[in-house]
This record gives C-alpha cells, sequence and structure tokens, in this order.
C-alpha cells in the first residue's frame, strides 16, 4: 500500500522532499553561523549578520513549501486510499464481502486510512530533523573528531536501546489494530440493536460492560503500551543527549587554543540536536503506525480480489426465460452449527409471471433469491438465461436484470438510476399511490427526508425500484412491515400492475391469505423445494380493486 502511494504522488513527493532536505541544511548552517558569530570580532559581525539573515529567510521558505506539500500529499493520500478501499468494494463479489465484513472495511476506510495519511503530514518532520541531525553530526566531527567519535558511542547506545524497545512497541500497536476492527464491530451493534438494549437492561449492561466495554479497554491498553514504550526509549535518548553535554563541558574539556571554540560549539550544537531528536523519536512511531495500517489495508483488500466479474459496460439481455437448473449452494448455517445445503434447485421464470415463495423460518428463502438475482452465483448446477448458461463473465450483466428490496434493504440518501427527464414527477406520483406524498416527495432526484417509520422506508423502497424499471423485481418479506391496507394495496394492486407491465416478480411471503393470488406458489423447507415446478396457484393474480 505504501509503495502504491509513493507510486501515485512521485512528483509531489519528490518536491516535498527536496524541501524538508535543505530546511535541515540551512538549520544546520543557521547553527554553525551563530557559533561563528559567538566567537568572531567585531569587525566580522556585519557580514555574519547578513549570512545570518539569508539563511534565516531561506530556511522560513523551505520550511513553509515543505509543510504545505507534505499537508497537500497527506489530504491526497487520504482521498487515495479511501477511494481505493471503497472501489474493492464495490468491484468484490458479495459473498466474499459478506466474509471480509463490514466492521473491518469500517476500520479500513476510517482509522487505518487516517493513520497512513498521518505519515505524509509527518515526513516534512522527520526528514528535516534526520538532515540535522546528521549534519550537526559532521559539523560536531569538523570541530573534534575525537569529541564526534565519543558522540557517535552516545547515540549509537541510545539508538540500540530505542530498538530493542521499538520491536515491543510493534507489537502492541498490531494487536490494537486488530482489536480495533472488533470494536468497529461493536461499535455498529451498539446503533444497530439499540432498540433491542433498551428494552432488555441486563443484556445492555452485558454489552456495555463485557463486550463494548472490554474491546475499547483492550484498544486503550495496547495503544498506552506500545505508545509508553516509545516515551520511554525517547526520554532514555534525551538522557544520553544532556549526560554527554555534560561530559563535553566538565570532563572532556581541555585547555587548548581553540578548546573554548570547540566546547562552545559541541555544548550548542548539542543543545539545537535536542529538539530535532526528540521530533525524530516521537514521529518515527507514526512511521510504524503508518506501516501497521497499512499492512492492515492490504490484508482486508487482499481479501476482495477486484474486477471479476466487474464488466466497464454490460450488455444487459431482455428477459424472455430465466431458468435454475439442478442449483445447489452451500453455507455457514449458525443454528444447526453445520453447514446448510440449498438444493439442487431446479426452477424458472418468465415475464408477466408472479411467483410466491414461501416456506419456514431459516428454510433458506432469502439465500435462494440471492442466488436468483446473481448475488451468489451457485456453486453447482447452472443458471441459464434465454437458454444459455451465465458464464464467469456474465454475471454482473445479469444482475442488471433485477430490483430487489430485501428485508434489510438500504436507502440511498439520491435516486441513483439514470437521470431521465420526469423522474421527479414518475417519483411523485408513485409516492402519492403509497399514500406517502403528504410525508416525503421527490425534488432533484432525492427524497425530501428519509425519517420515517420502517413500513414507510420500505414504500420507499418500492418507489425506487419501480423507477428502476428492470424486467425482475424480487420483494422479501416487503409487507411485513405494512398496515392492513398496504398489505392490500401491495397484493391486490401493486403486483397486478407489475404483471401487467410484463414484469417478473418473485414475492418471499408469510401471508398465506394472500397465497390464491400467485400465478404459482413455491414451498421451500430446510434448503429443498417441496412443490413441483408445475404446480400453480388456486386462482389467478386478482386485477387491482378500485379502493387507493
Amino acid at each position: 500500500m505504501l509503495p502504491y502511494l509513493i507510486r501515485r504522488t512521485r512528483g509531489l513527493m519528490t518536491a516535498a522532499a527536496l524541501a524538508s532536505i535543505l530546511s535541515g541544511l540551512f538549520s544546520v548552517l543557521l547553527i554553525a553561523q551563530i557559533n561563528a558569530a559567538l566567537t568572531s570580532d567585531s569587525a566580522s559581525r556585519a557580514s555574519a549578520a547578513w549570512a545570518f539573515a539569508g539563511i534565516a529567510v531561506a530556511l522560513m521558505v523551505c520550511r513553509m513549501v515543505s509543510t504545505a506539500l507534505f499537508e497537500r500529499l497527506g489530504q491526497r493520500a487520504l482521498a487515495e486510499l479511501r477511494s481505493f478501499v471503497a472501489q474493492c468494494v464495490a468491484q468484490t463479489p458479495f459473498a466474499q464481502f459478506e466474509r471480509v465484513g463490514s466492521a473491518r472495511i469500517q476500520s479500513a476506510l476510517t482509522e487505518h486510512s487516517n493513520n497512513v495519511a498521518v505519515l505524509f503530514v509527518s515526513l516534512p518532520v522527520i526528514l528535516t530533523n534526520t538532515v540535522i541531525v546528521v549534519g550537526c553530526l559532521g559539523y560536531l566531527a569538523m570541530l573534534s573528531w575525537q569529541v564526534f567519535l565519543f558522540a557517535l558511542g552516545v547515540i549509537g547506545l541510545g539508538a540500540v536501546g530505542y530498538h530493542l524497545v521499538h520491536l515491543r512497541a510493534i507489537h502492541y500497536l498490531q494487536s490494537a489494530s486488530s482489536e480495533q476492527d472488533r470494536l468497529f464491530g461493536h461499535f455498529r451493534a451498539l446503533t444497530d440493536g439499540a432498540k433491542e438494549l433498551r428494552l432488555h437492561q441486563r443484556k445492555s449492561r452485558v454489552f456495555m460492560d463485557q463486550i463494548l466495554g472490554e474491546s475499547v479497554e483492550g484498544v486503550r491498553r495496547l495503544r498506552t503500551y506500545g505508545m509508553s514504550l516509545f516515551v520511554i526509549s525517547t526520554s532514555w535518548g534525551q538522557f544520553l543527549m544532556y549526560a554527554f553535554i555534560g561530559l563535553v563541558l566538565f570532563v572532556l574539556a581541555g585547555d587548548g587554543p581553540n578548546q573554548t571554540q570547540v566546547m562552545t560549539g559541541f555544548a550548542l550544537v548539542f543543545v539545537f540536536m535536542v529538539t530535532p531528536l526528540e521530533g525524530l523519536l516521537i514521529n518515527i512511531p507514526r512511521i510504524n503506525m503508518a506501516r501497521v495500517a497499512a499492512s492492515r489495508i492490504d490484508d482486508i483488500t487482499r481479501e476482495m480480489p477486484q474486477g471479476q466479474e466487474r464488466q466497464v459496460s454490460p450488455q444487459v439481455p431482455a428477459l424472455q426465460r430465466l431458468e435454475l437448473r439442478d442449483v445447489t449452494h452451500q453455507y455457514y448455517h449458525e443454528q444447526s452449527d453445520d453447514f446448510f445445503e440449498l438444493g439442487p434447485i431446479n426452477l424458472s421464470f418468465t415475464p408477466g409471471e408472479v411467483v410466491f415463495l414461501v416456506g419456514g423460518n431459516g428454510s433458506g428463502k432469502t439465500t435462494l433469491a440471492k442466488v436468483v438475482v446473481g448475488l451468489y452465483p451457485p456453486e453447482g448446477g447452472e443458471v441459464l438465461l434465454n437458454g444459455e448458461r451465465v458464464e464467469a463473465d456474465g454475471w454482473d450483466a445479469y444482475r442488471q436484470l433485477f430490483s430487489v428490496v430485501f428485508s434489510d434493504f438500504h436507502l440511498f440518501e439520491r435516486l441513483l438510476e439514470a437521470p431521465r427527464d420526469g423522474l421527479d414527477e414518475e417519483g411523485n406520483r408513485l409516492l402519492a399511490k403509497l399514500h406517502l406524498q403528504h410525508k416525503v416527495r421527490v425534488e432533484n432526484g432525492a427524497f425530501t427526508t428519509q425519517a420515517l417509520s420502517q413500513g414507510q422506508r420500505k414504500r420507499l423502497a418500492l418507489v425506487v425500484a419501480y423507477l428502476e424499471d428492470r424486467p425482475f423485481l424480487v420483494f422479501d418479506e416487503w409487507a411485513a412491515d405494512q398496515d392492513p391496507l398496504f398489505k392490500e394495496v401491495f397484493y391486490c394492486e401493486v403486483l397486478p400492475e407489475l404483471k401487467r407491465m410484463g414484469k417478473a416478480v418473485l414475492v418471499i411471503t408469510h401471508d398465506d391469505r394472500y397465497f390464491h393470488l400467485a400465478d404459482r406458489l413455491v414451498r421451500l423447507e430446510s434448503g429443498k423445494l417441496l412443490t413441483a415446478e408445475s404446480e400453480t396457484a388456486e386462482e389467478p393474480l386478482a386485477e387491482p380493486s378500485s379502493a387507493t
């Protein structure tokens, strides 16, 4: 992930890095100029003042350019990362998306992406301070190579201690990242399960204390351990620096002719080096956090293979007949603690036909619907569209045949169908048909509000399905949240209208009082079809009533 971002921003990165390096060099020149001015005579101070002013201005400009460019890099990196992860999610087969889990994806899009972006904001400090430290050491070597070698020994001792602590700190940060992925799942449960938590005090207490609380505490504890180790190693390095200054001033100082200038230079440079070295040691953990975060993003995106089914402009064929032939699908079933097998399924659909899919809870109805619409390509058997087998590269085009309102449907802020004239008028006509015209309207291709009850929001989802104008519609327990009036509207008005429009319709339902209205009734139990393909309902689908 990090090499990918660097390649994408190579030109900007080079310019920003060059500005940071120049900033470090000018800082070293500035401290050298200060040391020279402290030991110079009055005759040369005028020229030294102009040199000092010029270096200070150049330092200011380089720091401004470096910081601005790296800030721009950070925001660009964040945008690139989020776009990359979002594209991976959009192009990943649905079954694989479910295996990855939304909590890990949310973590990648937020915390992990931010940690990688922070690296780019920290790079000017890291590069500038590295140049300052190296430049100061070079200046010390010019003053006295003996004392310089002693300084290298002190810095080497500090580096060894820092490295040993650093390895342990990285372990804690990696563990914190793993725990945070689980924490995002708990955050989602906190909002999605708000009703259940308020209805059951003991459940709420256990969740808040033992699940969410322990996860929050786990992330806090692991990150605190990791960052505390970095702070300890930084303090150790600072102590060694001050100890070295004391040794130079009070132990190594001699009586040579230039010894005062040398000792002054060493003390001044080391005091000057403390802040850059501290900034360097503080920002190095950000590099490691960025590496850990980039690694987590890599792991997640590797589990979401891109482009396996996506086509740029899929050619959507007309629907004449859709057939499932000996189709099977298998998944883990939590209730039985075993793998649940759907099928073999033999089922067909034609335009202008309304099929009811019925069966007990856990019988596999929703799974079968996902197989029908292509979200779960079959593991066995084949799907035939107009007599031709749907191949691996044709699933994206196949899915464009369907509009679906699942029981756990999602409403987007805007109507994302292709823009067309009269979309608002058509949407408002449908809202009036579903008795929602006084609560919500379609304006500029968007619903004016979604702050409605679950049943009303399902009616909005039905409006969206209408506007998409696909040849095959699937409704998963659509009427479950509706009052009797709108159940009647759905079964006796909406479905007949779709039938007259030549739509193929699959309705998952438990409303047995409307079973006689289906063209065909298909019963599913424990993943097996119990109703023969040829069985029909008692009566054809009724014509719409005149009631509104």
